[in-house]
């Protein structure tokens, strides 16, 4: 079973999926928004490339837990995703930290400024499926 995570911005979605076996995340891509029917049509060829069968959006809480406008903006995109995609389940992740996690990991990888610039969402999308498919690992599967 493939699963998608997806690290919704206000400029772009990064997107990474998973392995067959859910063992492992691979970036796929960044994608710029344009309209809402555009973002949905490139996640359309992409759901159907790579046979996803769940969804994982990072859900951008404050520090302290709370939720403000980037997290409601992500929660509207979601009911928008679950209009869309009626037949793919998907879930909220917490993704306090995964960019920090992104950035350290690229410079540790000495990737130019230049270049984190360009694949840092898609990274972030990795660090949150890492993170749930390790979630689910030690729970023997359940969500």
């Amino acid at each position: 079973m493939r699963i998608m995570s997806l690290d919704v911005g206000s400029q772009t979605i990064g997107v990474a999926v998973s392995d067959l076996f859910g063992w492992t995340a691979q970036g796929v891509e960044t994608i710029r928004h344009t309209t809402r029917e555009k973002d949905f049509a490139r996640l359309w060829e992409l759901t159907d490339q790579y046979k996803v069968e769940e969804f994982v959006l990072g859900l951008p809480l404050n520090m302290n837990g709370t939720k403000g406008m980037r997290a409601e903006r992500t929660e509207e995109f979601a009911h928008e995703l679950e209009e869309a995609f009626p037949d793919i389940p998907w879930r909220f992740w917490d993704e306090r930290l995964t960019t920090v996690m992104a950035q350290k990991e690229l410079i540790a990888a000495n990737v130019s400024r230049k270049k984190r610039k360009k694949v840092i969402d898609k990274m972030a999308a990795v660090v949150i499926l890492e993170d749930y498919l390790h979630y689910l690992a030690l729970n023997g599967g359940k969500k």
